[in-house]
C-alpha cells in the first residue's frame, strides 16, 4: 500500500505537537525511573547495600569544617560569569549580523606582529568574561589547595564509587539522603563537583583557548594545529557549555529542594543555619546578573570596548 505523507493525506502536525510528545516522553521515561529505583530499594539486597554505603564518603580527619567566606565569595563570581559567558556564547554561535566590531589597539604591553584581527562586540564580551572567568578559578584553586578544602572535592576512598550508586538511587526513588552540605556533600555530589572543576572547566579553557585569536595561526605552529585541530575543538566546546547549563539547572534545583535557606546560608553567607541572611544575599545577586544581562548591549557595550580598542559598526 503506497504511503502519503501528513499534507497529501489531510493530516498535519500542530506546533505544539513535537514539544508536547517530548514532554510526554520525558514523563514517562522519569515515572519509569522513579518506580525502578522504588522497586529496587524494596530489595533486601539493595537495600543492605544503602544500608552499607548510605551515600557520603567520609572525609579526613584533618579536613576542615564548614564554607568560608572567600568560598561564598568566589562562588557568587563564578555563578555571574558563568551566567554571561553562557548568554554571550549562545549569540556568538547563533548570531549572524552582529551588531558591532571591536579591533584591539596594539600599543602598551601586548604588542604583536601585524594587525590585530577585528572580531565582534560578543565575541569581545565573551573573551573578557572568559578572561574574568579563568583568573576567578587561579584564586578558586590556590585558596582550595592553601587552606586544605580541596580534600571536598577530590575524592580520598574508592569508597566514593559504592556511596555514589547509593545516592543516585536515594535522589532517583525521591527518597532522597541526608544532606549537610556544611560538614560534606554527598558522594554523587563531590564527584560531579569534581568532574566540573577539573573536567569540564579545563575542556573549556583549552577548547575555547583554540578557538581564539591568540591560538597561533598554521603557518607559525603546523605541527600543533595538526595535532589539535579546530574542529576538535569546536566539537567539543559547545557540548562542554551544555554540560554546565544542565548541572546549573540540577544543582538549582536541588538546592531549593533539599533546604533552600540552609543551602543558600552555606553558599552565600558562610554559615549553618536556618534563617533569611543567604537568601536575601543570594537575591542581590540574581538582581545583579539580571541587570548586567540587560547591560549586555552594544549601546552600553560600546563605550568599555572602547577603552581597550577600536569600536566599528561594520
Amino acid at each position: 500500500m503506497p504511503q502519503t505523507s501528513p499534507a497529501k493525506s489531510g493530516f498535519t502536525r500542530a506546533p505544539w505537537f513535537r514539544p508536547t510528545a517530548v514532554g510526554v516522553g520525558a514523563v514517562v521515561v522519569l515515572a519509569i525511573v522513579v518506580l525502578g529505583a522504588k522497586w529496587l530499594r524494596s530489595t533486601a539486597a539493595v537495600s543492605q547495600f544503602i544500608a552499607t554505603y548510605p551515600g557520603h564518603a567520609p572525609l579526613p580527619s584533618w579536613a576542615p569544617d564548614g564554607l568560608p567566606a572567600w568560598l561564598n565569595v568566589l562562588h557568587f563570581l563564578n555563578m555571574m560569569f558563568l551566567t554571561l559567558i553562557v548568554r554571550t556564547g549562545l549569540q556568538v554561535r547563533f548570531t549572524t549580523r552582529p551588531q558591532g566590531y571591536w579591533k584591539r589597539s596594539n600599543k602598551g604591553f601586548f604588542k604583536t606582529k601585524g594587525q590585530p584581527k577585528k572580531i565582534s562586540l560578543d565575541l569581545w564580551l565573551h573573551l573578557c568574561l572568559d578572561a574574568l572567568w579563568v583568573l576567578n578559578g587561579i584564586v578558586f584553586f590556590v585558596l582550595m589547595f592553601a587552606t586544605g578544602h580541596w580534600v571536598r572535592l577530590v575524592p580520598t576512598s574508592w569508597d566514593v564509587f559504592p556511596h555514589a550508586v547509593s545516592a543516585a538511587l536515594q535522589y532517583a526513588s525521591l527518597d532522597w539522603p541526608l544532606e549537610d552540605g556544611w560538614v560534606n556533600y554527598n558522594a554523587l555530589q563531590q564527584l560531579t563537583y569534581f568532574a566540573v572543576v577539573f573536567i569540564a572547566a579545563p575542556l573549556a579553557i583549552l577548547t575555547g583557548l583554540r578557538m581564539s585569536a591568540v591560538w597561533p595561526t598554521n603557518a607559525k605552529a603546523p605541527r600543533l594545529n595538526k595535532a589539535y585541530p579546530m574542529e576538535w575543538a569546536r566539537a567539543v566546546h559547545f557540548p562542554v557549555m551544555g554540560f554546565f547549563v544542565v548541572f546549573v539547572i540540577v544543582h538549582v534545583v536541588l538546592v531549593l529542594t533539599t533546604g533552600a535557606l540552609k543551602n543558600l546560608n552555606h553558599m552565600f553567607a558562610a554559615h549553618d543555619g536556618g534563617d533569611w541572611l543567604g537568601f536575601i544575599f543570594f537575591a542581590i545577586g540574581v538582581l545583579l546578573i539580571a541587570g548586567l544581562w540587560l547591560l549586555a548591549r552594544p549601546l552600553f557595550l560600546r563605550p568599555v570596548a572602547s577603552l581597550m580598542g577600536t569600536v566599528t559598526r561594520n
